[in-house]
């Protein structure tokens, strides 16, 4: 197996794995997924930059074979970013911790929304399924912690 082949797997492996973790609900498991993605596109272009070559400083030799410095750019602006958003992201999952006790995301009441209606029949139309409807939307508003839970919850953490 090549070289660029070798590479083309572990990229292949580190976006597949970055993607299945960031689609997690799980505030760690979508960190290691986001710096699994970052690690995997710097790979990537560090792949797509070529053979190595002197540096590419005008004067110091043949242009023919210094290196481009176009991919060492992307990936240094590409790692500033990744631990820009790794961090972010740690503090979201620390503050998330210290007020619910977890890391995981909760549904969002149009998310419970849509679930119940998939979840009810076709058939369902004209003025019940409107009264169904607002039922369903008042029970998960009822379900759906408020504010005022979460700073009880935000003091008992305190």
């Amino acid at each position: 197996m090549s070289v660029s082949a070798v590479l083309a797997v572990v990229v292949g492996v580190l976006v597949a794995g970055g993607v299945v973790l960031l689609l997690e609900r799980s505030l760690t498991r979508v960190l290691l997924g986001a710096a699994l993605l970052g690690n995997g596109i710097n790979v990537m272009i560090l792949a797509m930059g070529g053979a190595a070559g002197e540096a590419p400083i005008i004067g110091q030799g043949p242009k023919d074979e210094m290196a481009d410095p176009i991919p060492q750019v992307m990936i240094l602006t590409s790692i500033v970013i990744t631990f820009a958003m790794t961090a972010f992201l740690l503090a979201l999952a620390y503050r998330s911790w210290q007020l619910q006790g977890n890391d995981e995301v909760q549904d969002d009441v149009e998310d419970r929304l849509v679930a119940n209606r998939r979840e009810s029949e076709p058939e369902d139309t004209g003025a019940d399924a409107d009264l169904e409807a607002a039922q369903d939307a008042q029970a998960a508003v009822e379900e759906t912690p408020s504010k005022a839970d979460d700073a009880a919850i935000g003091r008992e953490h305190a």
